[in-house]
Parts: C-alpha cells; structure tokens; sequence
C-alpha cells in the first residue's frame, strides 16, 4: 500500500481519535455534537463504490464498530451515517449521535448555527477508543 495522504480540509476540521489497518476515526471540531468521521485509508476515491470489494468489507466492518461503539457511549436517540463528499471529495463517512434536543434536531446537522470550537478530545471520544480498542 503507497502512503496514505489525508485531504487538508478533513485534517483541519477533525482531532485524530483512533484507526484500523483500514480506516482513521477521526472527531468533528464541532463541539455541538458526537461527530465522528471516518476515512478509508486509500488514495483517489470519492465514492464508497469505488472501494475494492475487499476494501469495502473492511471499511463497512470498520463504520459498523465505530457506529455502535458511539450508540453505546452516548445513548443517542438516532444514528446518522452519510457519506456526501460534497465539499471535501475524499471518501469519508459522517457518523453522528442524534439526539432529541440537538441543535439541529430534527433536520440535518449542515448549515445549522455556528459551529462551536473543539480542541480537545471529550470524554465522549475516549470513551469510544477505549470501546473500540483501535490503536491511537
């Protein structure tokens, strides 16, 4: 496998959590919500379909344990799991505990508000490693 490269946007919006073989987990500077992103670790794809089916196993065993393991930490009340790529065009995937109360609820979370700064790690986050057992 070549050298991963990380879009600068999604580096710039996100704190490193955690990551597989496969994927990152990284966390939304948006202090509004449980935000995850993750992002296969391959280079020129857009689109989940253009994963190798191989590829595509892993990552969607990889969403699969992200999402759960931010359910459980968070107790939200719905799960969102998108992939848009419209403004960044690396595959990624959105992970977001949805709750009730939320900023956004019930619509979607883009272009709600202002975004309200994250530069830490919160314990919702390291609550969701120590779940997943991924390496840091």
């Amino acid at each position: 496998m070549t050298d991963f490269n990380l879009d600068a946007r999604l580096a710039a919006d996100s704190l490193p959590l955690c990551q597989t073989d496969m994927s990152l987990l990284r966390v939304s500077r948006d202090a509004r919500f449980a935000w995850l992103i993750l992002i296969p670790k391959r280079d020129d794809l857009a689109d989940l379909v253009d994963l190798s089916p191989d590829d595509e196993t892993r990552v969607m065993a990889d969403i699969r344990a992200a999402s759960l393991a931010l359910r459980e930490v968070t107790q939200c009340h719905k799960l969102n799991v998108a992939s848009l790529g419209n403004m960044v065009r690396q595959l990624h995937v959105h992970i977001i505990a949805r709750f009730e109360d939320d900023a956004a609820w019930p619509g979607p979370i883009w272009g709600v508000g202002e975004a309200e700064p994250l530069d830490t790690l919160p314990d919702w986050a390291q609550s969701v490693r120590a779940s997943l057992g991924w390496s840091a």
